[in-house]
């Protein structure tokens, strides 16, 4: 999570909201078209950190382009504010004019970007430490970032890795900073009315370090040798040279298609693998729920409404006999009196419940529009963009959702719960969000999101979601209360103890694990896109997962909530509730595990943020399957017990 500063928040708020009419592959999409010769523009953004040599992550925090430590040319006049979207800002975009300059088909070589720059002992050092953990930097040139070239050795294919490394780690140890930059942009020839427009379809960067780079007297570059490593002095002074060229090649590929070789699939066989696997399991898990539920249920119900014909003046000890052996073989029945005795804390259930139905809602919705691709990363941010204004948008349903489970509740607090249902939750959330910025802004990172970026979010929750939750709220207030088949008692059931794996804690960890195991592999690439700046564009493995999640979520709930009930425990709300949102448990757990073995972070700062931010993840992720959970439980106890006659 990183995070950069802008000064139009507001304008980029609403900027945001048309762009879906400019979604990738979408018709009407307009590219920009180029003159032979024609000036095209190069942008700057963040240096990230990236995967060092030993395969570990040694930091999360992102910098500015022209941070002085790095002393990177600057353009005459300043740099200036490229326009970002909200989501962008929030991902840790920083887009700023560049001084170098690029003509449309026409190659340049060894050009100085600008004079000579002098690396004090304090600058050589802290960018020394930036080129060891493996930072990279990233250019744009129309929209397109500019990559490496990465083999696949298990597809055996090439494709476009965003970003180009600072610097490299010798033999030795020792960093190297790369002072020379050869750009390849491959162009597509288009027609218009028989003259030849450019199109950008390809960029590509080789970095390299030239120790004997220098100006001429007449101003031209002579960009030195390949092979004389240059290594910043951190005891001293060290002159440096920027230089670069460019080449442009011709290329087949068209302007539609030019994102193709950046959205790579790592290791396809091990996504089909996994998805398999997943699937086999959920087949099995919900056959084996139906057989198990289906079977025992019609048993327990002809049983007990052939029972229940029986008239009370013939009962004779035989069918009292038959009754108790009912009653022994299976308890559910015996608490259709307290089933739907309201639980502990009704109000904030309740809350959590609407929180976490606005919640499926959104992901479902994003999911699904990012798999038709229209949020591609095309539109830089637009993905965060979109979970954002969606989410809000759905506050409705979330106060709706919550003040109906409220009144089915027999909840009396309506006021309360209609302030509740949008403050609580995304209060917590906000407020873990801006303690952690509080630590990135410490780090002087770029990744601290500025006050402007602050306030819209504010503005966001309080001018949309809020008074669509309001009104949610009012509109399911209104409704008729949610009842249940059968009435409850005055005085309670007395639960007996829970043995075995009916405890609390053993069966919340046992549901909670199964949902895990569908999305395992899928969040493994998740994070290591989140946290190593990689684009992540596998969105129909992930709506896939998401279903096996929703699917199993929903099954291994109904499994638990049935045992309870024959063990004659009818507490089963929270037990519903915590075992599927203990999903969101394993996903914290999982990023401990990822950072134990990939992530090794020298200060407090990082982990506190990493920690910080996978905990924050992980609490959404609980809400989320927790409320699967419960509302799949509530669904199938309104069902066995509606298919019953009691007195």
């Amino acid at each position: 999570m990183r995070f950069t500063d802008h000064t139009s928040i507001l304008a980029s708020v609403l900027l945001s909201i048309p762009s879906l009419s400019s979604a990738f592959y979408l018709p009407g999409v307009a590219p920009s078209s180029y003159d032979k010769g024609q000036s095209v523009p190069l942008n700057v953004n963040h240096l990230t950190p990236g995967l060092s040599r030993d395969d570990q992550l040694h930091s999360v925090f992102s910098y500015d382009y022209y941070h002085p430590a790095f002393h990177f040319c600057r353009p005459e006049g300043g740099a200036q504010d490229v326009r970002e979207s909200l989501g962008s800002i929030l991902f840790g975009d920083r887009i700023r004019t560049s001084p170098l300059e690029l003509h449309m088909a026409q190659n340049e070589t060894c050009k100085a970007i600008c004079g000579e720059v002098v690396f004090d002992g304090r600058s050589s050092k802290f960018t020394n430490r930036r080129i060891s953990q493996g930072y990279n930097i990233n250019w744009l040139v129309d929209g397109l970032p500019a990559a490496q070239l990465n083999y696949d050795g298990n597809t055996n294919t090439q494709f476009y890795n965003p970003g180009f490394s600072l610097g490299d780690v010798d033999e030795n140890g020792q960093s190297v900073l790369n002072n020379h930059f050869d750009i390849v942009i491959d162009y597509h020839r288009v027609g218009f009315g028989g003259k030849d427009k450019y199109r950008v379809v390809g960029v590509l960067v080789q970095p390299e370090s030239r120790l004997d780079s220098r100006i001429l007297e007449d101003g031209t570059a002579e960009c030195g040798t390949q092979g004389n490593l240059l290594r910043l002095n951190e005891d001293g002074d060290t002159p440096v040279i920027w230089t670069y060229s460019v080449y442009w090649k011709e290329s087949p590929t068209a302007w539609a298609t030019r994102w193709d070789k950046y959205l790579h699939v790592y290791d396809p066989k091990i996504h089909w693998f996994s998805l398999i696997n997943s699937a086999v399991f959920v087949v099995f898990l919900v056959g084996m729920v139906s057989m198990i539920l289906v079977r025992a249920l019609k048993k327990d119900i002809a049983r007990y409404n052939r029972l229940d014909q029986i008239s009370l003046d013939d009962l004779d000890g035989t069918s009292a006999a038959v009754e108790d052996g009912i009653q022994e073989d299976s308890g559910w029945k015996l608490v259709h009196g307290d089933v739907f005795r309201c639980p502990k804390s009704p109000l904030l259930l309740s809350v959590l419940l609407g929180n976490g139905a606005q919640l499926f809602m959104m992901t479902g919705v994003t999911v699904a529009f990012a798999l038709l691709g229209l949020l591609s990363p095309a539109n830089r941010g637009f993905l965060a963009t979109a979970i954002l204004l969606i989410s809000a948008l759905f506050g409705a349903i979330g106060g709706y959702v919550s003040a109906r489970v409220y009144k089915a509740f027999g909840g009396e607090a309506w006021k309360r719960n209609i302030v509740m249902t949008p403050l609580l939750l995304p209060g917590v959330i906000f407020g873990t969000f801006f303690l952690l910025n509080l630590f990135v802004w410490a780090k002087g990172s770029s990744g601290a999101v500025p006050f402007g970026t602050m306030l819209a979010l504010v503005l966001i929750w309080f001018v949309i979601s809020v008074p669509l939750s309001v009104a949610g709220s009012w509109v399911g207030f209104r409704q008729s209360p949610i009842e249940g088949p059968t009435k409850t008692n005055q005085i309670p059931r007395q639960v007996p103890p829970m043995s075995g794996s009916l405890r609390t804690i053993p069966s919340i960890l046992l549901t909670g694990i199964l949902p895990f195991g569908a999305i395992f592999v899928e969040l493994y690439f998740i994070m290591t896109s989140l946290w190593t700046n990689k684009i992540y564009y596998m969105f129909g493995f992930l709506f896939l997962c998401y279903g096996l999640m929703i699917i199993t979520s929903a099954a291994t709930t109904v499994l638990l909530v049935y045992f309870l009930l024959c063990a004659e425990n009818y507490r089963w709300h929270w037990r519903a509730f915590a075992g599927a949102g203990m999903t969101g448990g394993y996903v914290f757990l999982n990023a401990l595990i990822f950072w134990a073995t990939r992530v090794s972070f020298g200060g407090l700062t990082g982990a506190v943020l990493y920690v910080g931010y996978s905990a924050l993840i992980g609490f959404v992720v609980f809400i989320l399957t927790g409320s699967i959970g419960f509302f799949a439980s509530w669904a199938f106890i309104h069902r066995i017990y509606g298919s019953i006659k009691v007195d």
